[in-house]
């Protein structure tokens, strides 16, 4: 029921209760290969997974804009059974639209099994509801693209073609991404060289943009221990068409766990030590009650990496059922780029 979603603090680990045992559900385990198209599809005998994409955009005059499409779909039950109201599957859409002065987002919920939401991995599409990711004419399975990705709420929409010239990327170690030294663990992929060009509208203003974006696929039956209380996430685009992802879970005794994954121009994607990476909030924000970090240093000293992160927008707040912090972000110091940042658990 969905009811049972909204029950007072399944919040602090959000939707699906991340870090409640796995149970039945199927177990996340090192060296499964990754295969595609169907790893694009929908896996109902884990308990939660995503489809999520970002876009960091601009309009002819420089005006910084975001984009956030993401598709969640959590099983109720170890029941692979997705037809009918029978179905344990239960999506969850969010999506927003961000400027330097606004930030306008939805959240809607579907039952599965009967065509309100759902993926599939041939042809690709993924919808709940009008909202919807698909692939068009020439699309690749290893490059997941081209898109066209749509949203829409009472005071925003947006549709974007992504395309992309290069394959996705495997995250953590060949695709299994441990979220703690204790076997926490998710399947995690990602397409981090998306194009985009499209229009968003802002409060009934259309505005033309470009710009670059990327997309997280990961699906889990346990991604966090049940001592971590959330995580802070980075997806960041580095001069030359470099990449960065990295993230800190964090633990309640303070032993933060971190990891990432440096990608290079031609696509070959490097798991970086959890010690090689540092994350220390420079800015808090009061939103909604609550004391959010929305300003970062990060170093990795490995890679000669030093930067400062500062949002588009500190006001980024996902005021949704499981309510979190995500944004557009651009970084200046050794390296100059855009990405997003994601904030749970506060």
């Amino acid at each position: 029921m969905l009811t049972s979603l909204t029950a007072p603090r399944a919040l602090a680990q959000g939707f699906a209760g991340l870090g409640r045992d796995s149970g039945d559900f199927a177990p996340v385990v090192a060296g499964r290969t990754l295969a595609f198209p169907a790893d694009h599809g929908p896996h109902p005998d884990f308990r939660i997974e995503w489809w999520y994409l970002t876009a960091n955009l601009a309009d002819a005059a420089g005006h910084a804009y975001g984009a956030q499409w993401t598709l969640f779909r959590q099983a109720m039950a170890p029941d692979a059974r997705d037809n009918g109201w029978a179905t344990p599957q239960i999506w969850m859409g969010h999506a927003a639209v961000t400027s330097a002065t606004a930030h306008r987002s939805a959240e809607t919920f579907a039952r599965g099994g009967i065509g309100q939401a759902g993926v599939t991995a041939t042809p690709f599409r993924a919808w709940i509801d009008a909202w919807e990711m698909r692939g068009l004419d020439r699309f690749t399975d290893m490059n997941v693209a081209p898109l066209d990705v749509a949203a829409s709420a009472e005071n925003f929409s947006y549709r974007l073609r992504l395309d992309a010239n290069q394959s996705l990327v495997l995250q953590g170690d060949s695709g299994y991404s441990r979220k703690s030294e204790r076997g926490q663990a998710s399947y995690y992929y990602s397409q981090p060289y998306f194009t985009a060009s499209g229009s968003a509208t802002i409060d009934g203003k259309d505005i033309a943009v470009t710009g670059r974006a990327w997309m997280d696929r990961e699906f889990s039956s346990q991604p966090l221990a049940s001592d971590q209380t959330g995580w802070d996430w980075f997806s960041l685009h580095l001069p030359g068409d470099e990449k960065l992802m990295l993230f800190r879970l964090r633990q309640k005794d303070g032993s933060h766990y971190f990891a990432g994954n440096w990608i290079s121009a031609n696509g070959k994607s490097e798991q970086l030590a959890s010690d090689a990476i540092a994350m220390t909030s420079t800015v808090t924000t009061d939103i909604a009650g609550r004391k959010i970090p929305t300003a970062w240093h990060v170093s990795i000293a490995s890679r000669g990496l030093q930067i400062e992160t500062t949002p588009l927008n500190a006001q980024s707040w996902m005021a949704t059922s499981f309510a979190y912090w995500e944004g557009p972000v651009h970084f200046s110091g050794t390296h100059d780029g855009v990405g997003y940042l994601e904030m749970t658990g506060y």
